[in-house]
C-alpha cells in the first residue's frame, strides 16, 4: 500500500509539473500573440502618419504649383493691362497734339 500511495503521489507530482510547464508554455505564446499585435499596431500607425505625410507634402506642393501659375497669370494681366494703359494714354496724347495743332 505504502508504494501504491509513493507511486501515486510521483504520478501526481509529475502531472502537476507537467501542467506547470504547459502553463508556463501557453502563457509564453499568449504574451508573445500580444506582443506581435502591439507591434503590429504600432507598424499600421506608422504606415497611416507616414502616409498622411506624404499626402500632406503632395498638397503643400499643389498648392505651390497653383499659386505659382496664379501669380503668372498675375503679372500676365497686370503687364496687358499696362500695355493697354500706355496705348490708351498714347492715343489720348496724340489725340490732345492734334486738337492743339488745328
Amino acid at each position: 500500500m505504502r508504494k501504491l500511495t509513493i507511486a501515486s503521489l510521483t504520478a501526481a507530482a509529475f502531472t502537476m509539473g507537467a501542467c506547470s510547464d504547459q502553463a508556463q508554455q501557453e502563457t509564453g505564446e499568449a504574451a508573445n500573440v500580444v506582443a506581435d499585435d502591439a507591434a503590429a499596431g504600432v507598424e499600421a500607425a506608422g504606415d497611416a502618419v507616414a502616409e498622411g505625410a506624404e499626402a500632406a507634402a503632395a498638397a503643400t506642393q499643389d498648392a505651390a504649383t497653383d499659386a505659382k501659375a496664379a501669380a503668372a497669370d498675375v503679372g500676365a494681366a497686370a503687364k496687358e493691362g499696362t500695355a493697354d494703359a500706355l496705348d490708351a494714354t498714347s492715343k489720348a496724347a496724340k489725340e490732345a497734339a492734334d486738337d492743339v495743332r488745328y
